[in-house]
């Protein structure tokens, strides 16, 4: 999860490695499924890699959908879809912040989900920590996302 239109080039292009490096576990990359910013990206390396990509689009049509995402589902629900991302989702990456994202992590608090900061700011990570406390954790790379990924999988056994 992280910003659309807002999203860095740095971002962008983390997004893609974490996208591929969750491909290449035989894991499946779900985003909001738009053409542009963290999801574009993510889906992107994932499928460069051979990973099946969800894209959970909040229109009513797959205008403005990623060409990256294989499997695209409409809700016409705009933002309430994140709701839908989060609950169908085992552990929620987030790579940046925007607004739609900051309801993503808030929703997968809520939803008892595992919440992995990546190269997040010390001004978001307080806040998020304050009210998601363990299930927060904060990691400067993917190699370090990813090893958190495999041994919470592997706790909940999660297949």
């Amino acid at each position: 999860m992280g910003p659309g239109e807002g999203a860095t080039p740095e971002q962008n292009e983390m997004a893609y490695e974490l996208g591929a490096a969750i491909a290449k576990e035989g894991w499946t990359v779900l985003t909001g499924g738009r053409e542009f910013g963290v999801m574009e990206a993510a889906m992107k390396g994932a499928t460069d890699h051979k990973g099946l990509t969800i894209g959970v689009l909040p229109g009513d049509s797959l205008q403005g959908a990623s060409e990256y995402a294989q499997i695209k589902i409409i809700t016409g629900m705009g933002s309430a879809r994140n709701n839908i991302n989060v609950l169908s989702s085992h552990v929620i990456v987030v790579l940046g912040m925007a607004a739609g994202t900051a309801s993503e992590v808030s929703l997968a608090i809520k939803a008892n989900k595992k919440v992995i900061f990546l190269c997040q700011d010390e001004l978001t990570i307080s806040f998020f920590k304050s009210v998601g406390t363990y299930r927060v954790s904060v990691v400067s790379t993917i190699k370090e996302a990813i090893d958190i990924m495999k041994d919470y999988v592997g706790m909940k056994q999660i297949r």
